[in-house]
């Protein structure tokens, strides 16, 4: 782990601003929200901009046992490369992207990308409440986790618009339980029904009934979900279920602050010092959004209020460098995490970072760090040099996301990207002729993924390859916690 001084971080800083000069936030904020138009499935609107893509998924449906009627599961959004609509990060995507708006409405706006934001999550809650069926004779609840069988749609190289790989719906209930992926639905449902509170009171309205429905059924029916939906183990695993927990509680509070629900958050773990922040570990999330309680004087500060505070200021110390256990810096100034997709780290950690800078600045505080005190706008610095680096401050000179500046990558790992369009050849492609034809053609992709983000690595080197996984493949848990970052600082 490397830890820097102040000083010597901050100069760093300057001299990468000098070098690089600014970075064109806005225009990477418009392609981070138009990339969502990319991985939508279901029937396009009219509206559609990423005009490459058509429709796909309309037959998804699926079936609650003890009925032959059949479940709409058309729309939602495919997770990554692939075809596969995974719930659990599908949900935290949502959240993350109602969180960009809840704290960056009045950015968004200004660059004319808030109801393009808004679009971007009701696309994805409108299916989420699909997938959630509440039978209100005996207050049950089912919820649909997946559509599509993960391994046989990774078997196969094939365009969305004409797959044929099983459409196979996985759901849990009372009896097949999934606290993680119910509390993180219902922490979704909570967080939009903050943005759509005032353009759409009826619509949220709906969404806190369901955040509260499936808070109620993630506390009553305990269990992780991958056991249920075993699909998704190989793929999306839950570390455990506690997190979705008071990352649900956390989203209702704010949402509606009834008390029981920061009654929960003070008699549970904390959740100790935790130095990630992602689709399955969102206890530094829950403890910064108790710090924001404790800032403005909402909650007393008690032991466990304090430890929340604590806890969320050790992890921005350490994404800042100035912690006593710092997060990794490639040679090139990029945080590391790790090898696989270590861009999700990245956005998600600048994302707690630059909240939590705006929570001090509101309160007139600085960050107390061990190696020193950070005032918001330094702690918005780094940020900065962050970003540029995924805009193309780097060894390489290259831009981290799809579709900006000169150097980009040409190959991401990406099925609807690296074969022709529909609109441009509907000869279908098969399963493995897609393999043949488009995954191993040494030639940039058809269509451009503007707005997808790919890794950067230790060693600040990129292989522009489709088989290169770990670096190569967008998800859009990669981009959403990005969104609010981009629109803070354009």
């Amino acid at each position: 782990m490397h830890q820097h001084t102040l000083g010597f971080c901050f100069s760093v800083l300057l001299l990468l601003q000098i070098v690089a000069g600014q970075a064109d936030y806005g225009t990477a904020l418009t392609k981070s929200i138009l990339y969502y138009e990319a991985q939508r499935s279901g029937k396009l609107p009219t509206t559609q901009r990423v005009t490459w893509r058509g429709d796909s998924g309309l037959n998804d449906s699926g079936v609650i046992d003890g009925s032959d009627a059949h479940v709409d599961l058309t729309g939602g959004y495919y997770d990554a490369g692939d075809n596969v609509k995974f719930g659990f990060p599908m949900a935290f995507t949502i959240t993350m992207l109602s969180w960009s708006v809840i704290e960056y409405e009045s950015q968004l706006s200004a660059k004319a990308e808030l109801s393009n934001a808004l679009d971007a999550i009701k696309w994805g809650t409108d299916y989420l409440m699909k997938a959630h069926i509440h039978n209100e004779a005996d207050g049950s609840d089912t919820l649909f986790g997946q559509v599509g069988e993960a391994q046989p749609d990774h078997d196969c190289w094939e365009r969305p618009e004409d797959m044929t790989t099983p459409r196979t719906a996985y759901k849990i209930d009372a009896k097949n339980p999934g606290a993680d992926l119910a509390g993180e639905t219902s922490a979704a449902f909570a967080a939009a029904s903050i943005v759509f509170k005032t353009s759409d009171p009826s619509y949220s309205s709906e969404l806190l009934t369901r955040a509260q429905q499936l808070y109620n059924f993630s506390q009553a029916h305990h269990g992780i979900y991958h056991y249920t939906i075993k699909s998704a183990e190989n793929f999306y695993p839950s570390s455990g279920f506690e997190d979705e927990l008071s990352w649900a509680a956390s989203w209702l509070y704010r949402a509606t602050e009834e008390q029981s629900y920061l009654d929960f958050l003070l008699s549970v773990e904390t959740g100790w010092i935790h130095h990630t922040f992602c689709w399955d570990d969102k206890f530094t999330g829950v403890q910064v959004l108790m710090a924001k309680l404790v800032l403005e004087g909402k909650v007393e500060d008690s032991d466990t209020a304090a430890v929340y505070k604590e806890n969320a200021e050790d992890f921005v110390c350490a994404v800042i460098q100035m912690g006593n256990n710092n997060i990794q810096m490639s040679g090139g100034g990029s945080l590391y995490w790790q090898p696989w997709n270590n861009v999700q780290y990245i956005t998600a950690g600048l994302f707690i970072t630059t909240v939590y800078s705006d929570y001090l600045r509101s309160a007139k505080s600085n960050l107390d760090c061990p190696n020193d005190e950070a005032t918001p706008d330094q702690i918005i610095q780094f940020v900065k040099s962050q970003v540029d680096y995924i805009l193309g401050s780097n060894p390489k000179n290259m831009s981290y996301m799809v579709g900006m500046g000169s150097s980009y990558p040409q190959k991401v790992h990406h099925r609807g990207a690296s074969i022709v369009s529909t609109k441009t050849d509907s000869t279908p492609v098969t399963c493995k002729g897609g393999y043949d034809i488009w995954f191993n053609k040494d030639a940039p992709n058809p269509n451009v993924l503007e707005g997808a983000l790919v890794s950067s690595n230790l060693e600040d080197t990129y292989e522009d390859s489709r088989s290169n996984f770990q670096q190569a493949e967008p998800a859009t848990a990669n981009t959403a916690p990005l969104v609010g970052v981009l629109a803070r600082l354009a």
